[in-house]
């Protein structure tokens, strides 16, 4: 449960909706408060049981480097609609919360922000996975890819025994309700544990309860099945930079180092950080996807 500090919105940075082919899609897009939009824009994509609040933290400073960043509620996740809900216009594929499907919806708001642009596409956790697969779906013009605290293949360890409680929890009832019922019988402890702010664990509630069910659901079983592509992804030969907080307790630092070395990345680990280091050193991760970005940027106008 990834937890931001504030939620406040910064300066330049504000909430829209994207049109996609099957319905609208809740972001936060960011622009610099002072000069222009000179540098290819990012998107970033938000893991398990998380949302675009993640990003909060990281904004204001990535846009500020001169360039538009937007970080999405992926479809069924907490201001996303589930597409379960909505009628999409006729020939329009409606997502199926499977990473293939995913992320094409991601690939479709790749091609919304960067227009003609190839965009710096950011994954976090689960999010990546689902980033690997729009990279890989050929559908868009990625000008980098950044996998943050993403594995190379299934969740392993205590991280993959608490989705599997949660499959269990969900799987005879994927409902509102149910999951109301599950807030109350554990997530409200935990994010209690996590956060004094109750303005905070109003937010992380109303996040669990808004999204869908049989999204948290679906996406849970990939989180679990996720088979291992790294291969594929380095045989694109896409600029990718590995990052990953030196505690992190989803993916073993080892599991990301050795991924890392097989896609030819660039690797930065984030001293003193877990899971989120969006979150918990938000400048240090921001000023790591800047330089990164303007390092490929460089290249490409040589």
């Amino acid at each position: 449960m990834s937890t931001p500090k504030f939620l406040d919105l910064p300066p330049g940075v504000r909430r829209v909706d994207l049109d996609l082919s099957y319905g609208p899609v809740a972001a936060l897009r960011a622009l610099p408060v002072s000069g222009g939009v000179e540098l290819s824009p990012a998107v970033l994509v938000h893991g398990f049981t998380g949302s675009k609040e993640d990003f909060i933290a990281v904004l204001q400073t990535l846009a500020q480097a001169g360039r538009e960043v937007v970080a999405i509620d992926l479809p069924g996740t907490y201001a996303s609609p589930g597409p379960e809900t909505l009628t999409p216009p006729p020939g329009a594929q409606r997502p199926d919360y499977r990473l293939s499907s995913l992320g094409e919806a991601v690939a479709e708001v790749v091609e919304l922000v960067g227009g003609r642009a190839p965009v710096h596409l950011v994954g976090h956790s689960f999010g990546g996975l689902v980033a690997r697969e729009t990279a890989l779906s050929g559908m868009v013009d990625l000008a980098s890819l950044t996998l943050l605290c993403s594995g190379p293949a299934a969740l392993q360890g205590q991280g993959a025994m608490r989705v599997r409680s949660l499959i269990a929890a969900l799987s005879m009832d994927p409902s509102r309700e149910r999951l109301e019922e599950l807030w109350e019988e554990r997530f409200d402890a935990e994010a209690r544990q996590r956060t004094p702010d109750e303005h905070v664990r109003s937010f992380l509630r109303d996040r669990l309860v808004e999204s869908s069910a049989l999204g948290l659901l679906r996406c849970a079983e990939d989180l679990l099945g996720a088979r291992d592509r790294v291969d594929e992804l380095a045989a694109l030969e896409l600029p990718t930079l590995v990052v990953y907080g030196e505690n992190d307790d989803a993916w073993e630092p080892a599991a990301q180092e050795d991924m890392a070395k097989r896609l030819d990345a660039r690797r930065i680990v984030v001293p003193g950080a877990g899971h989120s280091p969006n979150v918990e050193a938000p400048e240090t991760t921001a000023s790591a996807f800047t330089a990164f970005w303007n390092g490929v940027e460089s290249v490409g106008r040589r």
